[in-house]
């Protein structure tokens, strides 16, 4: 029978077996696609690797018959170098909630950019090239009269993302001497990013003043010596103070320092480009209200509310960037031409505000309506329900979900999904939660989703009219 494990034969050495050569193999007809697929290289790596795999088998005594035909072998092989070959970064279905997910890539970039983007992968550009003069260019030129444009800042350049614009700004003006900020500030981000840190590997000083809850006019006023070279403001992205709580605006810090001439810097990390409240979504100080307040600096992201690719924008006065402009991390630091093909038609998308709903991706998911999110939940809810038979519920949910990455992180937006849930409440629900969670990372295209109180929560928010069918179909496969 095909499936009887083989007997070893003797070929004048212990272990040995009769298996086909590794040449008979790679004439057949079924290896040929594997060798147009994959190359000759990786073909016959894999094919050795798995001979040597039969002959242990064969020494153990599980070998089979239908192991050793050519279409077994050829199957194994395609196998293994399709899953050696897959691409590591993967796209994925985002149904966690969050929309700006710093581990599922933060912003999608609208079309425009996309276009952008793919010009500039395929066709030589004027990185660094003056196309007026013919001379050597500069390539923050190509983004710094729009950034300014947009923001009221005199002067802009830009870096990899927000972090490398404060390290920089802090190397640049800071090294060796002080840094005024609120202890109510000092904030930590994804990734141990700490505003101490920082300003340590900047070559700062960092001057607390106030306390957690409460800095006053005059924390700053008393703070102000010789070595004070900047008062710095930050952003509290990713929490917030609340309840017998006192800090000093912006416009005050600056009335406060400019009798001294000491500059004020903002780090705003999500920084946005217009009022979000016109579209119903709570108020986040936008960087032309932070410039117009007399900051002399303000650093922000690129991939966050501004809904572009990752980066990390300076703007403010035009002394202050060309010293920066001067420093040695700034080549370090610098972006390529990718960031700024994806930057540039997103800065764009701004000059019509009106218009940016429907063009900029992440504002679109921002403001979809529930309605539009439950009618997904109530066509998808009985595919995954027929998929997942009687061991689980499905149920179209109301839920909430929020903007992530440092945007407002208190509120919330009015969602739909798909709760799922183990039937009966049995023993174990955690654990079939779990199992299941993983089935959904393991399929095709990732689906990835959240565990909360013994309910696995698929929120569809990011899931865009496009994708809806693909989804459909691998729920309606998951048991298979």
């Amino acid at each position: 029978m095909g499936t009887t494990p083989m007997a070893e034969h003797d070929k004048g050495r212990a272990g040995a077996v009769d298996l086909p050569s590794l040449d008979r193999l790679l004439g057949t007809p079924g290896f040929q696609a594997a060798l147009a697929d994959f190359g000759h290289t990786q073909v016959v790596a894999a094919l050795r690797s798995d001979l040597d795999a039969r002959r242990a088998q064969a020494r153990a005594g599980t070998l089979t018959h239908d192991a050793l035909t050519p279409a077994a072998f050829g199957a194994r092989v395609v196998a293994t170098l399709t899953e050696r070959n897959r691409a590591t970064l993967r796209p994925v279905f985002n149904l966690t909630g969050t929309v700006l997910h710093t581990n599922l890539g933060r912003a999608l970039l609208p079309e425009a950019a996309i276009e952008s983007v793919m010009q500039a992968l395929t066709s030589p550009a004027n990185l660094e090239f003056d196309l007026a003069t013919g001379g050597r260019g500069d390539r923050d030129d190509l983004i710094a009269p729009l950034l300014c444009e947009l923001t009221g800042g005199e002067a802009a350049t830009v870096v990899n993302n927000n972090a490398a614009a404060v390290l920089l700004m802090l190397a640049t003006l800071a090294r060796r001497r002080e840094v005024v900020v609120s202890r109510g500030e000092l904030v930590e981000i994804g990734g141990a990013f700490r505003i101490p840190d920082i300003m340590t590997h900047a070559g700062a000083k960092l001057v607390e003043i106030g306390t957690t809850n409460r800095t006053h006019a005059a924390d700053y006023r008393n703070a102000i010596g010789e070595k004070t070279a900047l008062l710095m403001k930050v952003h509290c992205s990713n929490y917030e103070v609340t309840g017998f709580t006192k800090s000093v605006d912006v416009a005050e810090v600056v009335e406060i320092a400019k009798p001294h001439g000491v500059p004020v810097a903002v780090d705003l990390g999500s920084g946005t480009l217009t009022p979000m409240e016109r579209w119903g979504l709570p108020h986040e100080t936008t960087v032309q209200e932070t410039i117009a307040a007399g900051a002399d600096l303000v650093t922000f992201s690129g991939d966050k509310l501004l809904g572009g690719p990752q980066a990390g924008m300076i703007v403010g006065r035009k002394d202050l960037i060309a010293k920066i402009k001067k420093h040695p991390l700034k080549r370090a630091l610098r972006v390529g031409k990718l960031t700024l093909a994806a930057l540039e038609p997103v800065l764009r998308l701004y000059r019509d505000p009106d218009h940016l709903p429907e063009r900029l991706t992440t504002l679109r998911l921002l403001t979809r309506t529930r309605d539009e999110m439950a009618a997904q939940a109530g066509r998808l809810a009985p595919v995954l329900a027929k998929s997942l038979g009687e061991d689980y519920t499905v149920t179209a949910a109301p839920m909430v979900s929020q903007i992530g990455s440092g945007a407002l992180p208190v509120e919330q937006l009015p969602s739909y999904g798909l709760a799922i849930a183990p039937a009966g409440g049995k023993r174990g629900s955690g654990r079939a939660l779990a199992r299941l969670e993983a089935a959904l990372r393991g399929l095709p295209y990732p689906v990835i989703g959240r565990i909360a109180d013994q309910t696995l929560w698929l929120d569809l928010r990011c899931l865009e009219a496009g994708d809806e069918a693909r989804l459909s179909l691998q729920l309606a496969e998951l048991r298979a």
